[in-house]
């Protein structure tokens, strides 16, 4: 299972900072069942624990800084002993994931209904080596961030409240309403504050992301239409990409998409 991830998003597509792929465990291992999430926890392993699940797919990786030790001091540490103790395999699917055709980006995408979708922002094309089952080898090409055409063009309030409807999301922090119509939309999930230089360039009406500076809102008005939905809540679907992934290329793999709301933020 973790090589049909890894071909469908390479490991060479996520960003320099990152650390995604195998975290934890042995790729050997029989799957008895798959949890997906967005954050790997201890509530996370517990319910994998509970539902006979050998192997956690998250987006953002439990172990993203060096470990100089694991003792119980903070979440991941506990984390991480609960998985090994209890044999359960942590695998993560981050900027790979986001830059993949087909991945987070295009799932934000597809759930605003956008069409025509192209990459901008840097972008790259990645050979997959030919396996047994696969004798020829693949192509997989990723971008930072995808652009894309609603279907009918909306007023920019209209916009703003397809947006929480489609993400459920209580508010939607933007700048000045456009007063021109919204017709091409540029996506960047989760922390996507640097793209919005490229997403000006691209000459996209409105630009979606989860996270953005104080200073990045600042003259940007009746240029683009800034929309931040927040970061878990851009990036919520990703676990139905994962799904879909698995239950394409896996099959009998049975698939759990977490119930745990992992979202650290509360809005009160």
């Amino acid at each position: 299972m973790v090589n049909a991830l890894e071909r469908f998003a390479p490991l060479p597509l996520q960003a320099d900072f990152d650390n995604a792929g195998l975290q934890i465990g042995l790729t050997e291992a029989e799957v008895s069942g798959a949890l997906l999430c967005l954050d790997v926890t201890e509530q996370i392993v517990d319910e994998a624990i509970a539902l006979g699940c050998n192997i956690v797919v998250a987006h953002h990786p439990l172990i993203f800084h060096k470990l100089a030790r694991i003792t119980g001091d903070d979440y991941v540490q506990r984390t991480v002993m609960k998985a090994i103790k209890n044999d359960v395999t942590i695998m993560a699917m981050h900027t790979n994931l986001d830059s993949a055709r087909g991945g987070v980006n295009h799932k934000i995408a597809e759930k605003m209904g956008l069409e025509k979708l192209r990459f901008f922002g840097k972008q790259q094309s990645v050979e997959v080596p030919s396996t047994p089952g696969h004798a020829v080898p693949a192509i997989v090409e990723g971008g930072e961030g995808v652009v894309g055409y609603l279907r009918e063009p909306m007023a920019a309030d209209d916009f703003i409240l397809m947006l929480k409807r489609v993400f459920g999301v209580e508010c939607v922090m933007a700048n000045q309403l456009l007063r021109r119509e919204i017709k091409s939309v540029a996506i960047c999930g989760g922390a996507g504050s640097f793209l919005l230089g490229e997403a000006i360039e691209q000459k996209a009406d409105a630009f979606v992301t989860g996270e953005m500076h104080y200073h990045d809102y600042f003259g940007h008005d009746q240029e683009i239409q800034i929309a931040v939905l927040g970061h878990y809540q851009s990036e919520q679907y990703t676990s139905e990409v994962l799904r879909d992934i698995i239950e394409e290329r896996c099959l009998g793999v049975k698939c759990h998409i977490t119930q745990h709301n992992t979202n650290p933020i509360i809005y009160l």
